[in-house]
């Protein structure tokens, strides 16, 4: 019968294959982003959130097409009906020719 002489570089092998995985794993992970922060929305769920987002205004028309326009480019719709856009930087910092926010 045969014996183990000395199971402890065994499992300090095993050991370090399991941390060499873990971190390859980790290398294309993506990064935590918080609900509702840039890159958060996917392109077809634009025009629900900017339902929402231009519900209590009553320039509905130019509301939504800028902000369908803003979401799409973004990703991002703040929420709620108004201000918020300190959630969505690029929804925020995109401005006209004048320099007055392009996106509701």
């Amino acid at each position: 019968m045969a014996r183990l002489s000395c199971p402890l570089p065994a499992f300090l092998f095993l050991l370090a294959i399991a941390f060499v995985a873990e971190i390859t794993c980790g290398v294309n992970a993506v990064a935590y982003q918080p609900t509702g922060g840039e890159g958060s929305v996917p392109r077809e769920e634009c025009p629900t959130k900017c339902a929402y987002r231009c519900s209590a205004t009553s320039h509905k028309k130019p509301c939504m097409f800028f902000c369908i326009k803003c979401c799409e480019k973004c990703l991002c719709v703040p929420s709620g009906t108004y201000g918020n856009k300190e959630e969505c930087p690029c929804y925020n910092n995109w401005k006209t020719k004048e320099g007055k926010p392009k996106c509701p």
